[in-house]
């Protein structure tokens, strides 16, 4: 078992006004303009333990004094969490930050989606309990770039290469959520801890070839022609034709779908790219479920060669006024 980590009795924090301290001044302004301008506006901080939420927890500190409140989730999957879970404590009572321990329950199953949707709606309760207005992660160009490969990797649309963003919400919650470290690299906030004095959590998964983000992360070390800023740059130029695309499906929404005795029906106008949404979302309105990408491009493509189609509890079929979405009769 490896030791938790270690924390002095006074970390040594980033000098305010020094170079890392004002960029991320600069990058949490721009991500929050709001936050900068609200003077009793508070930010909540994931930490973990690793050393990227460990540089978080410290440039949020120095940056905004008396501003943040840090929570670490404790998910009970490994026994040495309950003791990263102090370790951060005791960093978070060094530097005169409040913190809360948040243990949560992992059903079976996909442990890691699993993991995530828990861990998002206990910070998301804290932070409502604590009145605060946003929740910072510490995602960074490192972990874009990963999620971008990964992606290519297993063919997903632009909703899937632009990986995560800088400003967003907390899923199915109104918190908004914010990774003001995409433009920072691994080794730069792994420096930062260095000289804080602090020995961060080594989360063992991160070498665990079981999953693809740790076998990937091992084949790109070395790989000095690979640019992670460039390609975390790229996912955020994904993410505006994303929003591009979106603006488009919801005129197309409203201008080309209409209600009909048994459903929905669809005069498709857009490009594939915008009418996949659309036909996502009818799908999301009549069975209430989320489809995979796949199964709403079948779907199209049935369609528009004239041909019939079903997908879970739908029906859908080409008619005179367009595409016709229904729920597919009980069958006795």
């Amino acid at each position: 078992m490896k030791p938790a980590g270690d924390c002095p009795a006074r970390p040594d924090l980033p000098l305010a006004g020094s170079e890392p301290v004002s960029r991320f001044a600069a990058d949490l302004a721009r991500v929050w303009p709001e936050g900068t301008t609200q003077g009793k506006a508070r930010l909540g901080i994931a930490v973990s333990g690793g050393p990227d939420s460990c540089a978080l927890l410290l440039l949020a500190a120095a940056a905004w004094p008396d501003r943040i409140a840090a929570a670490t989730v404790d998910h009970g999957l490994r026994p040495e969490s309950a003791e990263e879970a102090r370790f951060v404590a005791d960093l978070c009572a060094a530097l005169g930050v409040d913190h809360a321990v948040l243990p949560v329950t992992v059903d079976p199953g996909n442990v890691q989606a699993q993991a995530r949707a828990a861990r998002y709606r206990a910070l998301a309760g804290w932070a409502g309990e604590q009145g605060l207005a946003a929740l910072a992660t510490a995602h960074h160009a490192d972990d874009q770039a990963e999620t971008l490969l990964l992606r290519l990797n297993r063919a997903s649309g632009v909703a899937g290469l632009a990986g995560v963003r800088e400003r967003g919400r907390v899923p199915d919650r109104e918190l908004l959520l914010l990774r003001p470290l995409l433009g920072w690299r691994r080794e730069q906030l792994e420096r930062i801890v260095e000289a804080a004095g602090l020995r961060a959590v080594a989360d063992p998964s991160n070498e665990d070839d079981r999953y693809d983000r740790a076998r990937l992360r091992k084949a790109l070390k070395g790989v000095d022609w690979l640019d992670p800023v460039a390609l975390s740059q790229s996912a955020a130029h994904l993410a505006d034709a994303d929003g591009v695309l979106e603006w488009a499906a919801q005129r197309e929404w409203h201008e080309a779908v209409r209600p009909q005795p048994f459903g929905l029906v669809y005069r498709c106008r857009a490009p594939r790219a915008v009418a996949l949404r659309v036909i996502a979302r009818i799908v999301h309105e009549l069975a209430g479920v989320e489809s995979r990408g796949g199964q709403i491009a079948r779907l199209f493509d049935s369609l528009d060669s004239g041909s019939p189609a079903s997908i879970g509890s739908l029906v859908a079929r080409p008619e005179p006024a367009g595409w016709a979405f229904s729920k597919a009769p009980v069958r006795r």
